[in-house]
């Protein structure tokens, strides 16, 4: 009986949301990216795949941002997901961490992450399957062939879960400033867990950082004092930090050091433990996932999303190019 109800549960999810959606694909007229092509290679299996660009932009889109997001947040998105692998393949190279003949890699690490159906179903179960690839699968047909430009080029379109109110200054963080990814204010960043705290003793320190244990009591005098910031980020995040009596160290570094959450950390001692105390998650730079997710709510529509995020771009069609 069981089974009956769930193939039920099935056979009405795709007629609520599959048909919908075939009916407004017969509807539309062909798409000239229809036979663009994405050779991806994927870490599991050790093959490349060839993929239809937008089955690709659909992968990406579902292993990158919630499903349950609003349709608006799932659209920017997917233009930034385009916009990744389309200046990439134009570019013509390799990316890091990808074998010769690929144009990019499902590794997050790399490039951007991908789920095949097979892992969305495992993801969300049978019946959210069929909810959410239709609810992402629409998003990404709405913004077909739709990628971000500066005067006139594809943008590097990078993104994070939640950047804590205001995003970054890429110069803040990398080496280089780039004109489109200027620190923005982030007023609805609806991340769930705003806030962590993670306790470390001093032994745990000194091994993660490299710094002798008893080196760090001796230099500093009291833990308080153990991390000194030197330099702040435009956002007043911690940009290079002294450790004990060893050389500056960038809070990039700290923060891979120790598995943090992000850079925009407070620290904190007792005795002989030190907590940091993060908010946001990831590099801070660019579209906040989380802030697009609280702008949707708050009825902005993709393009107003992507140009808040992205300073000073537009929203080009590569079917123009």
């Amino acid at each position: 009986m069981r089974k009956v109800f769930v193939f039920t549960l099935l056979i009405a999810a795709m007629l609520a949301l599959g048909l919908p959606w075939a009916a407004r694909k017969l509807a539309q007229p062909p798409l000239d990216n229809e036979g663009t092509m994405v050779r991806l290679y994927r870490h599991s299996t050790g093959e490349i795949i060839s993929i239809p660009l937008e089955e690709y932009v659909t992968g990406v889109v579902a292993a990158e941002m919630p499903a349950e997001f609003p349709a608006e947040a799932l659209k920017a998105q997917a233009v930034a997901a385009r916009t990744y692998i389309y200046k990439r393949m134009a570019g013509g190279g390799v990316i890091n961490g990808c074998k010769e003949g690929a144009d990019t890699c499902d590794d997050p690490a790399h490039a951007q992450a991908w789920l095949p159906a097979e892992e969305m179903k495992k993801r969300w179960g049978k019946v959210n399957y069929y909810r959410y690839y239709y609810k992402i699968r629409m998003a990404v047909d709405a913004t077909a062939g739709e990628i971000i430009t500066y005067n006139g080029q594809p943008i590097d379109p990078v993104f994070h879960a939640s950047c804590g109110g205001w995003t970054e200054n890429s110069g803040d963080v990398w080496k280089y400033d780039v004109p489109y990814l200027k620190s923005v204010a982030c007023p609805y960043d609806a991340d769930p867990e705003p806030e962590r705290r993670v306790t470390f003793s001093l032994s745990q320190l000194s091994k993660a950082v490299g710094v002798d244990q008893q080196a760090i009591a001796v230099s500093t005098g009291q833990r308080d004092n153990m991390f000194q910031v030197l330099e702040r980020t435009a956002t007043g995040r911690p940009k290079t930090l002294v450790v004990g009596d060893r050389s500056k160290i960038a809070a990039t570094d700290i923060r891979r050091m120790l598995n943090l959450r992000s850079t925009n950390f407070t620290i904190t001692s007792a005795g002989n433990k030190v907590t940091f105390t993060t908010r946001g998650y990831g590099h801070g730079v660019g579209m906040c996932q989380y802030g697009a997710k609280g702008f949707a709510e708050h009825g902005y529509d993709y393009k107003k999303i992507i140009k808040h995020y992205y300073t000073g771009v537009e929203i080009n069609s590569i079917f123009n190019k």
